[in-house]
Parts: C-alpha cells; structure tokens; sequence
C-alpha cells in the first residue's frame, strides 16, 4: 500500500427530509448562485422547498440553469458571469454529477482570473473556490463527495476531468426519495458510472491494498444487487438508498487513496461523449467488458480472478476460468439493466476512431494495463457490433 493523506471535508446529511438543513447556506454568506439543469427539479417539488428554505434564511437567489448532461464550458463560464456581476458567496447545485460538476468549475472560476476552460487543462492552476454546496438527485458520479469534475468543449471536440480540493463540497444533501423518479435509462447508466468507478480503483498494481479491495468489491455487490431492484421498483428506498451511498464512496477517495492508479475506460468513454454527446454511464457499459477482455492475460488473471471469487462467488482454482466468467458476468449485467451493448447501437462509427484512441492513450498513462494507441482501437473495433 503507499502512502497517502486522506481528507474528506463534506458534511453529509443523508435520509429523508434532509434538505431542512439549506438553511446552513446562511454560514457562507447571503448571495447563492443555484445551479439545475433541465427543469426537472422544479416538476419534482424540489426548486420549491428549495427557495423557501434559502428564502426563510435570508438568502439572495440568483440562478444559472439548463446545465447540460455533459456540462459545456459556455454554461461553466456564464455561471462565472452571473457570480460576478452579483456578488455571489456561494455555489448551489441541485442535480446530478453534471449539474455539481458544473458548478464546481464555477466555483473555481470565480476565484480565477483563468479562463474557465484554463483551469480544466491546468487544474494545478486552481486555487481557490467559492463554498459549494449540493443537493443529489441521480446517483452516478459521486462528485457530491470529490474533488473531481468533468467538463465538454465541444466545439473542439474535448472532454476532459479536472481535480482540486478545493472543489470538494461543503456540504451535501443525499434524499434517495429525490432519485425516485429518475427514469429507468439513467437510473441504469447511473449503475454502470457507479461500478465503473469502483472498477477503475480496484484494478490496480499497488500491492497489498486489501482494505481498499475488500471496500471496492463489497460496493460492487451493492450495486449487482440493488441495480436490478431500482429499475423493477423506482421508489424501493433501500435500493435508492444503497445506491446513492455506493456512488458516494466508490469516488470519494475511500478505495483509492493508497492505491493509486491511472484509469483506463474513463478515458476512452470521455472521447465517445466529446465527439457524440452519448450518455456517459451508456458508454461505460459497452467499453468495460472489451477493457477487461483485452486486459486479460496470463500476468492478470490473478486480479479478474479476485474479482470473480469475491464479488461472484466463482468457485475454481483456475484464476483464468474465473476470469473469463466474470468479465461475462459482468457483460450480462449490464445487458440484463437493458444498457447497449455496441457502439453502434449508441450511433458510433469508425469516424473518428483514429484520433479518439490517441487522446484516450495519453490519459491512460500508468493504468493497471497501459493502453496504447493501437490498442485502444481495437478496443473500440470490438465494441463496434
């Protein structure tokens, strides 16, 4: 295991009714900016317990919303303007991973004389950011809890994540009754960012990280087993309870500090939803098993096979026979949450296949299995059909 230090600042208030607790927005000052994204927020009740609880506390409300699913840096730096041109003391964001992610690079933007986009490419040029504050309504990134967030150009083709501490909430509100009413697409692409997360953590060359381990692959059966639940019955609060908590701690540093690994879907998936907008978790769920097919040799088989024997139950002494039931396992489940199972399917071609695979190669330097170029595009010609 290596060294690390480990810091988790965010309050959370989790359970029912705990949105009471907006009133704490107060500590920061008397200016909010409210991030949201598509209007859903206000049809759920939510904006209206929402303004009344900031209102009751003396809050001046003033609003960036129609955030995008993959958060654009046009919304990013608009929400810089408004903080501006108001005084604005803190950050609100009332959504999901995009809308927090979003209002994070706000944040950061203010405290900058950067462009926004500036401090995406250099997060090491981050230094400082107004509170933020969230209240989740889709579990799937996990940036209610991190310091990490991912934001699109997409006039120049480019996704790309960005990290500070500075950017870790303050505070945040997780209320499984406001995932309710996810639909069952994004309640399953949710499942697949939440495990793909855990994925990208657990595959890892640090040896001897067996808590982290342990940790990773009880989350993972969390999510085999309350993802199915969630799509048969949207208001099963244990299931969206499990869930929210899950894509809380898959990324909050608690299975990956000390040990450390570059990741290697997410970088190939960030180059899908630059160049074609597609929804992230959908992406996740075709590339993870072609990741793992192409990962798969005889030097690491011993870790698919840990992973076959601890979160499938695979009984055999043959490390790559578990291996190769596992990454198939795995594969069915996210057939089985009814996600896409091709590119194709999400209306990817070989276009752009060339110069997406470059880009994902240098972000996947020092993986658990480092990908270059070439391998990357045969990653994605299997995925293709």
């Amino acid at each position: 295991m290596n060294n690390f230090t480990y810091s988790i600042p965010t309050k959370i208030y989790f359970g029912k009714g705990q949105i009471s607790h907006l009133s704490e927005l107060a500590e920061s000052g008397s200016n909010v900016l409210l991030v949201y994204g598509g209007g859903s927020i206000k049809k759920s009740g939510i904006y209206d317990t929402a303004m009344k609880i900031l209102k009751d506390a003396g809050l001046s409300v003033f609003e960036l919303c129609g955030v995008e699913p993959n958060p654009r840096i046009e919304s990013v730096r608009k929400g810089v303007e408004i903080c501006r041109e108001n005084n604005v003391d803190m950050v609100l964001c009332i959504g999901g991973g995009s809308v927090i992610d979003c209002g994070k690079v706000v944040a950061a933007g203010v405290c900058s004389e950067e462009d926004p986009w500036e401090l995406v490419l250099h997060p090491r040029k981050i230094r400082g950011a107004l509170p933020i504050y969230s209240v989740l309504t889709l579990s799937a990134t996990g940036s209610e809890m991190d310091k990490f967030a991912v934001i699109s150009d997409l006039e120049k083709n480019e996704k790309w994540g960005t990290a500070s501490d500075h950017m870790k909430p303050k505070m945040s509100i997780l209320d499984p009754e406001y995932t309710f009413s996810v639909p069952k697409r994004q309640t399953a692409a949710g499942t697949a960012d939440i495990i793909s997360h855990i994925f990208e953590n657990y595959f890892t060359n640090v040896k001897a990280a067996d808590v982290q381990a342990r940790f990773a692959e009880g989350l993972l059966k969390t999510c085999f087993h309350y993802g199915p639940i969630a799509l048969e019955n949207p208001e099963d609060y244990d299931a969206r309870a499990n869930l929210m908590w899950t894509s809380s701690m898959a990324i909050n540093g608690l299975i990956s500090d000390g040990a450390e690994v570059a990741w290697s879907v997410h970088p190939m998936e960030h180059e899908l939803s630059a160049f074609y907008d597609i929804t992230h978790g959908e992406g996740l769920a075709i590339l993870t098993p072609h990741w793992m097919k192409f990962a798969l040799n005889e030097q690491t088989a011993y870790k698919f096979a840990e992973y076959g024997r601890n979160v499938w139950g695979i009984v055999s002494d043959d490390d790559m026979k578990v291996s190769k039931e596992a990454i198939q396992r795995t594969k069915d489940f996210f057939r089985d949450m009814g996600l896409p199972q091709t590119l194709s399917e999400v209306g990817i071609d070989r276009t752009y296949f060339g110069i997406m695979a470059e880009k994902a190669a240098a972000g996947s330097r020092g993986a658990f299995v480092e990908l270059k170029k070439e391998d990357i595009l045969c990653i994605f010609e299997n995925a293709l059909n």
